[in-house]
C-alpha cells in the first residue's frame, strides 16, 4: 500500500495514510477515462438546437421569378436552402445525446482517474475539513496552506454545508460527496483534495 503524508488545514503535517493499491495503486487506463469522459459530456448536452427545413420556412408560395428570359437559374420557391432566408439542408432537430457505458468500464475509468492523481502527486489527504461558519476566506486560506492549485476538488465523505458555502464563490474550486464525483471532474481539476474520512469511504465503495 502506498503511504502518503496527512495535513491538517494549517498545512501541517498531521500523520501519514496508507492508500488501498486496488483502488488508488492500479495502472491507469487512458483509454476507459476517455470513453467515460466522453460519456458524462455526452450526457450533458442539452440537444435543443434546432433549425428550420425548406418545408418550415414562411413563404414560397409564389414562384419568385418567371422560368426564363432573366438570365438567371430556374426558382420554383424562395424556401430553396439556395435562396437567402431559404430552408437549411439536414436542419438539426432536437435531440437526446445520452447514452450508456459498461458499469466495468465506469468503475476501471473511475480507478484510474483515483490512481493518476497519486501517481502524478495531485492528492492532497487532510485530517479533516472543517468551520465553525461559512467563510470563503477561510476556505482560501486553507487552500493557500495545503498549496493546492487554482483549479481543486474537495471531496468529503458527508455533506457539510459551511464547507460548500466557503467553496462556492472561489473560481475553479468545486466541492463533492464521495458518492457524486465523477471521473471528468477528477481529472478536470489538478489538485485532488480529500479528507481522510472520505479516503475510507471511497476504499470501501470501490475496493
Amino acid at each position: 500500500m502506498a503511504k502518503i503524508t496527512m495535513l491538517n488545514m494549517a498545512g501541517a503535517e498531521a500523520g501519514s495514510i496508507e492508500l488501498n493499491d486496488a483502488v488508488f495503486g492500479i495502472t491507469p487506463n487512458q483509454n476507459a477515462v476517455h470513453a467515460v469522459v466522453k460519456n458524462y459530456l455526452a450526457n450533458q448536452r442539452q440537444g435543443t438546437q434546432s433549425a428550420k427545413t425548406r418545408a418550415e420556412v414562411r413563404g414560397g408560395g409564389k414562384k419568385p421569378f418567371r422560368q426564363k428570359g432573366t438570365g438567371r437559374h430556374r426558382q420554383g420557391s424562395s424556401t430553396d436552402p439556395t435562396q437567402v432566408g431559404g430552408g437549411i439542408v439536414f436542419a438539426p432537430k432536437p435531440r437526446d445525446y445520452r447514452y450508456t457505458v459498461p458499469k466495468k468500464l465506469r468503475r476501471l475509468a473511475m480507478l484510474s482517474a483515483l490512481s493518476s492523481k497519486v501517481e502524478e502527486k495531485e492528492i492532497i489527504v487532510l485530517d479533516k475539513l472543517a468551520f465553525d461558519e461559512p467563510k470563503t476566506k477561510e476556505m482560501l486560506k486553507v487552500l493557500e496552506n495545503v498549496k493546492a492549485e487554482k483549479k481543486a476538488l474537495i471531496v468529503m465523505a458527508e455533506k457539510d454545508d459551511n464547507v460548500v458555502k466557503s467553496a462556492a464563490n472561489i473560481p475553479g474550486v468545486r466541492t463533492a460527496l464521495v458518492g457524486t464525483m465523477n471521473v471528468y471532474e477528477i481529472i478536470n481539476h489538478t489538485s485532488f483534495i480529500v479528507t481522510s474520512e472520505a479516503v475510507k469511504k471511497i476504499e470501501e465503495v470501490y475496493s
